[in-house]
């Protein structure tokens, strides 16, 4: 029986060894206040997590990446595409400032230049149409000329409305009529430069946006009525976007292009379909589909992907919806949301961010004995979550069940935490109070946090409060509740 023990430990660490390839994660940095980049590097490596994905190419997060062998993407910003895209020397030093630089002194492993982030959205009105592939070649000349352009490749992450379907199938998938020469021309750069194709897939957002969307075939289940393109069956609506580019690769002639997931999850919050339990259930059904290796029926190859994301970020813009805070697999401050088993630990389990300092146990709400009809009441709320996060509030959302008086509270607490607990920052006219009470309910999901500390760098490079000193912060913070007083 001893040779059925050792085939079956090397099928399990071929899996894990399998897994920990194939799967990485997104870290943003759109927050108010940030873990420090060695607390959530220990994170990662606790996780077995081997591949991160970033949206820039941040000096402190880079340099605690370094000799950690962690595959890394960096980012270029849509807002640098110009500059990149229209002049040859600029590229050069950008690269050779946050990818040769870091390569060299700090042996962090870089393996991707990400040039642009979804450029094509159709809410940019075509303002990056023309500036992305010029973008992507010069920094792919800049890395072969820096000597690095084997081991470093462009890509640029694309959102899956780049490409349709002409029939509703995936078998009839081709790029977007208004972008298709663009697109063209990217796709064939990509195959040249021996890159691959990022897309970004969102079954959360379809279900967002249409109240129709069959809720089984977002997950993986199996639950779902299969769609049946010409007798392939597809049970849940990934495979059916992948393939779709897939289709529109091949029907161009590219058909071997290498696909990276570069986004893809589902958020815990700010929609009643933002939940932990749907969260659970997508990121641990994808987790579990992509586990063998298998692929879709178009690419039946193992899948390369990036959770969206790794922790929630509360500065991002909520105009696409108030989800968009809320992403994280762990919260704001590493800690754990739900039993997700990403299959490279031995536990199975996800481990939280060790050494996490946090502010005092003390909280801001509404007075007591301050009468809902004040009229102070609806103007300190409307600045407060203006410059602070309420996402947490509202129809079908994790504080959803509130009552007046707790929302007035939650909004007061949320403005006062992301200001550090600045006593000036509880000093609503008459209606609010500090209180080492913790008003969290004792029923259901909604937390009423505690800000972790203000993470700041050595160099002076990121500071919290929006990246400005404290004392600075706090003068700006008291010169604005003057105004608000007045």
């Amino acid at each position: 029986m001893g040779w059925i023990t050792v085939t079956i430990r090397i099928v399990c660490l071929f899996t894990l060894l399998w897994s920990v390839n194939g799967i990485g994660v997104n870290w943003g940095t759109q927050a108010s206040h940030l873990l420090p980049p060695d607390t959530v590097v220990r994170m990662l490596r606790e996780n077995g997590i081997q591949k991160v994905k970033l949206f820039d190419a941040d000096y402190g997060i880079l340099k605690a990446l370094g000799k950690t062998g962690i595959e890394v993407m960096v980012g270029i910003p849509n807002d640098m595409l110009a500059s990149v895209g229209g002049s040859m020397k600029a590229a050069e030093k950008w690269v050779a400032k946050n990818v040769s630089e870091h390569i060299s002194s700090n042996n962090v492993n870089i393996r991707y230049v990400a040039v642009g982030n979804e450029p094509f959205l159709e809410t940019y009105n075509g303002s990056y149409l023309h500036i992305t592939l010029p973008a992507l070649s010069n920094i792919q000349s800049a890395l072969i000329k820096a000597g690095i352009g084997s081991q470093v490749k462009v890509t640029v992450p694309l959102n899956a409305d780049v490409y349709a379907s002409s029939n509703t199938y995936p078998s009839g998938g081709d790029f977007r009529t208004d972008i298709f020469d663009p697109m063209l021309k990217i796709v064939k750069f990509l195959n040249d430069s021996n890159s691959p194709f990022t897309v970004n897939i969102y079954p959360f957002i379809s279900l967002y946006t249409d109240s129709n969307f069959p809720v089984e075939y977002a997950f993986f289940d199996g639950n779902a009525t299969p769609l049946n393109d010409g007798g392939t069956l597809y049970y849940n609506m990934f495979d059916a976007n992948l393939d779709t580019l897939a289709h529109a690769l091949q029907k161009n002639g590219f058909g071997n292009l290498p696909i990276i997931v570069g986004e893809i999850g589902w958020p815990t919050d700010g929609d009643r379909n933002a939940n932990i339990e749907y969260a659970r259930r997508f990121n641990q059904g994808f987790m579990s589909h992509i586990s063998g290796g298998k692929g879709t029926p178009m690419r039946p190859v193992p899948i390369d992907a990036y959770l969206f994301s790794l922790i929630d970020e509360d500065e991002k813009s909520i105009d696409p919806g108030n989800f968009e805070r809320h992403w994280g697999i762990f919260y704001f401050d590493g800690q754990v949301k739900y039993p997700l088993n990403l299959g490279t630990t031995n536990s199975g389990a996800l481990i939280p961010a060790k050494g996490v300092q946090y502010l005092e146990r003390k909280w801001c709400v509404m007075k007591p004995s301050a009468p809902l009809d004040d009229p102070q009441v609806a103007q300190s709320v409307s600045y407060a979550c203006g410059l602070a996060d309420c996402t947490s509030l509202g129809y079908g959302t994790s504080c959803g069940n509130l009552d007046a008086r707790g929302n007035i509270s939650y909004a007061f607490n949320s403005y006062f935490q992301k200001n550090n607990q600045l006593e000036k920052a509880c000093e609503f006219p008459n209606v609010s109070v500090i209180t080492k009470t913790d008003p969290t309910p004792t029923v259901g999901n909604c937390k009423f946090p505690i800000m972790i500390q203000p993470y700041y760098e050595s160099a002076g490079r990121r500071f919290g409060c929006g990246q400005m000193p404290l004392p600075l912060v706090s003068v700006l913070l008291l010169l604005l509740l003057t105004v608000v007083q007045l």
